[in-house]
């Protein structure tokens, strides 16, 4: 395991949408996950959230990375039309995380979520930052959420931020009585594998995160607008 300190500098320079509190909190989910145990992630783009989970995998986990690095759905406003840049991001992955040091500990699968779910078992630790659209957002949390054992942990990107992804929460995990809310670090939500969960509590607790939501629809709408220049893409 290396520290968490290291990990964050290890990226400082890597490409991604990730603040040192989304960060630390998936450190801290790889780190929870059991010896020999199974780490998750749903897109990678350049690797920096795949060399923090690395970095604090336990010994004998399976880090399992799958993007399909195929140009498209790269990050904000980039859904689709990036083909050449597709062989550089992947390219790019593999020379980062072999300088963190952690390429020896990730199993990436260069395909889409839906074609890799037959190559994965049972989860400890899944982090889901696939596409953003309500349709794959909420195939990658159901389908791939299922497969999450009691007691895990599962994270989602640009929750109560993006509108798919929000829409998607909403329709699976917001009255659900298996996935515990934990809390967030601006749009990285924690969910926990729970049994008896309070579905009106467990939501309200979520209901509570729609201001903060509203305010980053608004943020956008005003920044693709461009009549807000300079600020920087809420995440």
């Amino acid at each position: 395991m290396i520290d968490f300190s290291t990990a964050w500098a290890s990226v400082a320079d890597v490409d991604g949408w990730m603040t040192d509190g989304q960060a630390r909190a998936l450190y801290d989910a790889s780190a929870s996950a059991p010896e020999g145990g199974t780490i998750v992630e749903i897109g990678s783009f350049q690797g920096r959230s795949t060399i923090i989970l690395a970095s604090a995998a336990p010994d004998g986990a399976t880090v399992t990375a799958i993007d399909p690095h195929a140009g498209n759905d790269r990050g904000p406003q980039e859904i689709e039309g990036y083909a050449d840049d597709a062989e550089s991001d992947h390219a790019r992955f593999n020379a980062n995380l072999q300088r963190a040091g952690v390429a020896d500990r990730v199993r990436h699968l260069r395909m889409f979520s839906d074609e890799a779910l037959g190559e994965v078992a049972e989860i400890d630790v899944l982090y889901i930052d696939g596409a953003h659209r309500y349709g794959p957002a909420l195939a990658d949390i159901r389908q791939w959420g299922a497969k999450v054992r009691p007691g895990g942990t599962m994270l989602i990107h640009d929750s109560f931020s993006s509108i798919g992804v929000t829409g998607a929460i909403g329709r699976e995990l917001l009255w659900s009585q298996r996935w515990r809310y934990v809390g967030r670090s601006r749009s990285l939500a924690i969910y926990r594998a729970d049994t008896g969960v309070s579905s009106w509590k467990n939501a309200g607790r979520q209901l509570a995160q729609v201001p903060w939501f509203a305010k980053n629809v608004i943020l956008k709408v005003l920044i693709s607008a461009k009549i807000l220049r300079g600020r920087e893409w809420p995440y």
